[in-house]
């Protein structure tokens, strides 16, 4: 199931899935004690119903954290608008330890919404803001408000207004699969196809400045990677050299990519700069060499082998071509995902048959286990560093969850039509 040449993503026809319909998120683990927070519904001013319910999306983004337990609209005695209007006496009583107010107004070109968070028991504003947005940004604007918020109470950035890539595929009728790379919003809203094929499509990685996806697409009938532009749409092949063409991954300063090629016999990693197309060869070895990811300060790489006998985790420092093993636990180790601030890396880990998602602390050496399903594929860290979206089955069902860096908090994330692989978080959006 998880060989290593499935791992390289580049030889079989996968079965992936999805349907262009919003990823549902079920949360099935939070903190205990996690933080009390009221989102009052906020105020509307304009005609009409307005378009979107603010107040409900910061609400299920603080929700879905984990860190946070909003406050039911049921169980609010009151509903101010803003801070003038609060009396924290009724929210002492009700153990909220923050509260959140605001107004959406309509404008002639857009709208402008206006908050302010407070602390209950001192009876202070910790932050407000007022921003103006359009009708398309505005749910947006509301995942900036929660990463505000996040950031504010915890002092660490949120991650709310970022999006994810996955691919999906649906059978169709005539029993043939359409392939699909979508890209959401983090909360799984408004999905959008950036490709369709009758054949698979694999490995998305978002650039730095979140703007395009490099992936592998076999549409031609042989693997190929590709660049395309999410907001316009533009594409190129960049590698279809004979053999593998596989596991794009960025460089930090979006210069270059790092990609598995077997031109010169078995797989190895190269490296492609793509203003001059100049190929570098990074690894020789007569094993398969796959799935690199850079290091934050993009001075060395971590790639899977099977040089050693099975696959596990390898650094190459850039500079002088050293190469050390990294992982030792386990009869599999891949799949590595580096966290933002460069200190731990996310895998695929397996032993005796089960494969779950672990993160290394890189100073230690410390393998810690995430999750408890057992075919668990493809981590990748939000941009706080603080949850690793993956692939996994539920019930012969490809789905996507997450789970915090901690185990702590865990969630699901389900299309209401066929299966969902290969997440990839983005970073922070330009």
């Amino acid at each position: 199931m998880k060989g290593l040449l499935r791992s390289i993503v580049l030889l079989v026809a996968l079965s992936w899935g999805g349907a262009q319909a919003a990823l549902t998120i079920e949360i099935t683990q939070g903190i205990q004690g996690a933080l009390p927070i009221a989102v009052v519904p906020f105020g509307w001013e304009g005609p009409g119903r307005p378009p979107v319910d603010v107040a409900a999306v910061i609400a299920a983004d603080l929700h879905r954290s984990g860190r946070f337990s909003p406050l039911a609209v049921s169980d609010m005695i009151s509903q101010p608008h803003e801070g003038s209007r609060i009396n924290f006496a009724d929210w002492r009583l009700l153990g909220v330890d923050n509260i959140v107010v605001g107004r959406l107004r309509a404008l002639e070109t857009g709208f402008e919404v206006r908050f302010q968070l407070f602390d209950v028991f001192r009876g202070t504003q910790q932050t407000g803001y007022s921003i103006r947005t359009t009708a398309k940004r505005l749910r947006f604007t509301a995942h900036q408000i929660s990463d505000i918020i996040y950031e504010t109470l915890l002092g660490e950035p949120g991650a709310f207004a970022t999006r994810i890539a996955y691919v999906t595929e649906i059978k169709q009728p005539d029993g043939s699969r359409r392939y699909s790379l979508q890209v959401a919003d983090a909360d799984g809203y408004n999905p959008r196809p950036i490709l369709s094929s009758r054949r698979p499509l694999m490995s998305p990685a978002w650039s730095p400045d979140a703007r395009r996806l490099a992936y592998v697409s076999f549409e031609t009938g042989r693997p190929a990677i590709y660049i395309q532009d999410v907001g316009t749409g533009r594409r190129q092949m960049i590698s279809a050299y004979p053999g593998l063409n596989g596991a794009p991954a960025w460089s930090p300063d979006g210069k270059r990519l790092a990609l598995v090629l077997s031109r010169s016999g078995s797989p190895d990693i190269w490296i492609l700069d793509l203003d001059s197309r100049k190929l570098t060869r990074l690894t020789r070895s007569f094993a398969i060499d796959t799935e690199p990811v850079w290091s934050p300060d993009g001075s060395a790489i971590v790639f899977t082998s099977d040089r050693g006998g099975k696959p596990q985790l390898y650094r190459i420092t850039l500079r002088s071509g050293k190469v050390e093993r990294l992982t030792f636990e386990g009869s599999y180790n891949a799949r590595a995902a580096w966290s933002p601030d460069g200190k731990r890396l996310a895998m695929v880990h397996g032993d005796k048959g089960q494969y779950h998602i672990a993160v290394l602390e890189l100073a230690t050496g410390a393998l810690r286990i995430l999750t408890d399903t057992s075919l668990d594929e493809s981590p990748s860290f939000a941009p706080n560093g603080s949850m690793i979206i993956y692939a996994t089955e539920i019930g012969k069902r490809g789905i996507l969850a997450a789970v915090s860096v901690d185990g702590r908090v865990r969630q699901r994330l389900e299309l209401q039509e066929g299966d969902a692989r290969e997440p990839a978080w983005s970073p922070y959006l330009q």
